[in-house]
């Protein structure tokens, strides 16, 4: 059973559990941001990987769609963002850079394993906010629906061929999961 902390005076627990969805969700789409941008540090470099740098920038390009909507949400809402920003700025970037450094399917990997956790944990919150946040489940399933688009793309492109698949996917999944608890409350 876990135990939650009692909500701020004039905060009911709705309000609080509807900032923390906004505050990870947009800490979750810095991040993804922040890897493409890592991938496409090592693909733009390398001659021959203009199809995996075009893919990238592509799945970048709705990242940052989504980054702009969460950034309008925290400001409207006046939600604090997490103060683990610079943190997943370094480790997106570099979790990306690594990946692209391990080859197009590593990369892909990479894309996969996150988009999976994500896929997952959109739905949940889609649950959880129907019939208490029409705007915010409206974005999240619409995100939800472009996520797995982009874990499709991955997975088309060999993902689950990548050298060390199923560890670096584990992984991988293991610290998205870990980025979202605490970004919840940091």
């Amino acid at each position: 059973m876990s135990r939650t902390t009692p909500p701020m005076p004039g905060v009911t627990v709705s309000e609080r559990r509807l900032a923390e969805m906004i505050r990870v969700d947009h800490a979750g789409e810095y991040g993804a941001v922040q890897i493409y941008r890592g991938q496409r540090a090592v693909f733009d470099r390398i001659e021959g990987k203009a199809h995996a740098a075009r893919l990238i920038a592509e799945m970048e390009e709705g990242e940052q769609e989504h980054l702009a909507t969460f950034d309008r949400l925290i400001a409207e809402r006046q939600v604090r963002p997490t103060l683990m920003a610079p943190v997943w700025r370094v480790a997106g970037f570099g979790l990306g850079a690594a990946t692209a450094l391990l080859g197009e399917k590593a990369a892909h990997a990479c894309t996969e394993a996150v988009e999976d956790v994500i896929e997952e944990h959109y739905g949940q919150q889609g649950e959880e906010l129907r019939s208490v946040d029409n705007e915010l489940k409206h974005i999240v399933d619409r995100f939800r629906e472009e996520e797995i688009a982009h874990k499709e793309t991955a997975i088309s492109e060999g993902a689950r061929s990548a050298p060390g698949y199923p560890v670096l996917s584990a992984v991988i999944k293991f610290g998205c999961r870990a980025a979202i608890r605490i970004s919840e409350k940091i």
